[in-house]
């Protein structure tokens, strides 16, 4: 299960983390890693859905993030 959707988050077995420096208001993100993938969710919405990306795809992201190195697509 790898570059897809889950409609509910929450159903996932994941242990869902926030980054140290999210926002206070808790505005950010939330990552879990499941069978060699990670999935990301909105932590406002943790019954919302989740995305599920190949575990390099996302280092790959992560990684031009943090260098902003990011290209626009397409």
């Amino acid at each position: 299960m790898t570059d897809s959707n889950v409609p509910v988050a929450s159903s996932l077995p994941v242990v869902w983390r926030k980054a140290a420096k999210s926002n206070p208001n808790d505005d950010c993100v939330e990552c879990g890693t499941l069978d060699g993938t990670v999935a990301v969710r909105d932590s406002k919405d943790p019954d919302g859905p989740a995305h599920i990306h190949a575990a390099a795809a996302f280092e790959a992201f992560v990684t031009a993030a943090a260098h902003n190195t990011l290209a626009p697509v397409a």
